[in-house]
């Protein structure tokens, strides 16, 4: 998919209109109208202009170029894990992390003829694999698409044939006049996308805490510096609700890790900890730190 289908595209241009009339109001975030990224905009920040992008990437660039005040974007969904691309983007985008949010996703399969008349679902491809079960157990074979709701306009611009029908968040279904032909069919029932904000700097003030820090840090290579460098951490009472690694370039010689802290870099913990992982990594970058939105307790 290059573009948006047309039912899509129509809503795009008019979204766009408003961002453009209004950019310190704009939220970009990455998916057609209709996208549960779309809902999570409107929920996070309830008087913002939506601005649909068509990759994280446009998006990003939607935020460095003025066009819109901040960015919304997935981060980890409980069910998938992390979303492909974001950390890597993240620390070259130049931007700062100022929030997250969390959204439950409720997946609907939306179409135009009955349920036992549908033979295919399109959709993308995490939401296919959250509903793989009662796919299969209803008959219906899944068809990867890089959009839920871009999913829903191409089955409308298709003609909407009973027996193609598209998973997507009920938003897609009022937005694109698809009856909603069952809802609620993930096969698990905690599923829930963590999104971050994104703008191009920090606000002056936060508000009060509690707070989470999103850093990212590449340890020595030597033995036992991983070890040595989280210690810091477990000896200051800073709790570590993430952390994962990944390779760059393909060398399978530079590990980067990528983790998420409760507290703010200015608390005396937090500040002590963060010096032992400097003393023990070739590098550490700060990507934000912002009110904490969720507990993180069992």
């Amino acid at each position: 998919m290059q573009t948006y289908p047309a039912p899509a595209a129509v809503l795009v241009d008019t979204m766009a209109a408003a961002a453009a009339a209004d950019p310190a109001r704009a939220v970009a975030f990455q998916g057609a109208p209709g996208a549960n990224s779309h809902i999570a905009v409107g929920e996070a920040f309830p008087d913002a202009l939506p601005l649909p992008c068509f990759g994280f990437e446009d998006a990003i660039d939607a935020v460095r170029e003025g066009r819109a005040e901040r960015a919304l974007i997935p981060i980890e969904n409980s069910l998938h894990g992390r979303v492909a691309d974001m950390h890597f983007l993240l620390p070259e985008s130049g931007l700062t992390i100022i929030g997250e949010h969390f959204l439950p996703i409720r997946h609907c399969l939306l179409g135009s003829g009955t349920l036992g008349e549908v033979e295919e679902a399109m959709s993308h491809p995490q939401a296919l694999g959250q509903c793989r079960h009662w796919l299969r157990g209803n008959g219906i074979r899944a068809i990867p698409f890089p959009d839920t709701a871009a999913a829903a306009a191409a089955v409308v611009e298709m003609g909407a044939p009973a027996r193609l029908g598209a998973l997507a968040p009920r938003l897609a279904a009022e937005l694109y006049g698809l009856p909603i032909l069952a809802e609620g069919i993930a096969d698990e029932e905690d599923n829930t996308t963590r999104f971050l904000a994104l703008a191009l700097e920090a606000p002056e003030e936060l508000g009060s805490g509690p707070y989470m820090t999103t850093l990212m840090f590449q340890v020595k290579n030597v033995p036992a510096a991983l070890f040595k460098a989280l210690g810091g951490f477990a000896t200051n009472g800073v709790n570590m609700t993430k952390l994962e690694s990944y390779q760059r370039g393909g060398a399978f010689q530079a590990t980067e890790f990528y983790a998420d802290i409760e507290g703010h870099p200015d608390e005396p913990g937090v500040a002590r900890a963060l010096e032992e992982l400097a003393f023990y990594s070739r590098w550490v970058r700060i990507l934000g730190t912002y009110r904490k939105a969720r507990n993180r307790d069992l």
